[in-house]
């Protein structure tokens, strides 16, 4: 092989390379019971079901906001999987700012479960500009439900997934842009008189939300949002038990999601993917154990 063909190979190698779209998900520290939040499990079971997309590179940084510093260069999407108020991932440092210069760029922007949930003082403006919607104390609630979805929008990321209904902790009643511009229902479900259960409280219940319940109103979700600057987010609020990302609908409509706010284009039947028993048991946190674990190193792009 001469020298000017190894120059061309080598070149279309890393023009090919260069050109895929670099997908950055940010799982936080063990939080919960076995088999709930499992952020570094569920981040890496994601990443594993986007390896059948040709063009994409997934990376997980696990326990944790990634310490090395080019950790978001070059990024399409940033997927955020950790706990919520004042643990909430992106509220340490300067951790906004450092993620609004991204959005600024254009770069997509989803949150799941807990990790919908800044505080009031810190992150919700930021949360509903850059993904539409946010959980807000004394406003949305966190009760565990079947939520039934028996009709999905027509969206790219509903392509490929059917209706549905499965148990989860699905928050409710989200504080979203005036009037709903630029947001896109994707899963929405009608609560039952159970979600009332618990009193009024931070998370638990309030005037507004029993009334929406009373009168059978549904609710929001998951859902998409495009920004003014064309950037694009999302927001789902399930994720609780890790053993759901073994239903084919619930995790579709997720890996649906990621491409379409990374600007790349949904498969016309979704992105197929299957998980395993084993998948599902693979990466687990050490929980529950007498001893305290050893903190898993992050992982390397």
């Amino acid at each position: 092989m001469n020298l000017k063909l190894a120059f061309l190979l080598c070149l279309t190698a890393f023009t090919v390379a260069a050109a895929d779209k670099k997908i950055v998900f940010v799982a936080g520290p063990p939080s919960h019971g076995p088999g709930q939040h499992e952020y570094n499990a569920g981040c890496l079971l994601l990443k594993k079901c986007l390896g059948g997309i040709k063009g994409v590179n997934a990376v997980v940084y696990t326990n944790g906001w990634p310490k090395n510093a080019d950790a978001f260069d070059g990024a399409k999407a940033v997927i955020i999987f950790c706990d919520g108020q004042g643990n909430h991932l992106l509220l340490k440092d300067d951790r906004l700012a450092q993620m609004d210069a991204l959005m600024k760029k254009g770069v997509g922007f989803g949150c799941i479960h807990y990790a919908v949930e800044p505080t009031r003082e810190k992150g919700e403006k930021e949360f509903i500009e850059w993904m539409g919607g946010a959980f807000e104390v004394f406003w949305s609630v966190n009760p565990f439900w079947d939520a039934d979805f028996k009709t999905l929008p027509k969206h790219p990321i509903t392509r490929g997934v059917q209706p549905f209904k499965i148990n989860d902790e699905w928050y409710f009643n989200m504080r979203f842009t005036e009037n709903m511009k630029g947001v896109t229902p994707i899963l929405s479900a009608i609560p039952p008189e159970s979600t009332m259960s618990r009193p009024n409280g931070d998370h638990s219940g309030n005037p507004t939300m029993r009334e929406q319940v009373k009168r059978g109103d549904p609710q929001t979700v998951m859902w998409a949002y495009t920004r003014p600057d064309g950037g694009r987010g999302f927001g789902f609020t399930g994720g609780h038990a890790h053993t759901n990302w073994g239903d084919d609908n619930y995790r579709k409509v997720v890996l649906n999601a990621i491409l379409w706010i990374a600007q790349m284009e949904v498969p016309k039947n979704g992105v197929e993917s299957a998980v395993t028993a084993d998948d599902l048991k693979a990466n687990l946190d050490l929980k529950g154990l007498k001893k305290k674990p050893v903190t898993k190193p992050q992982s390397k792009p």
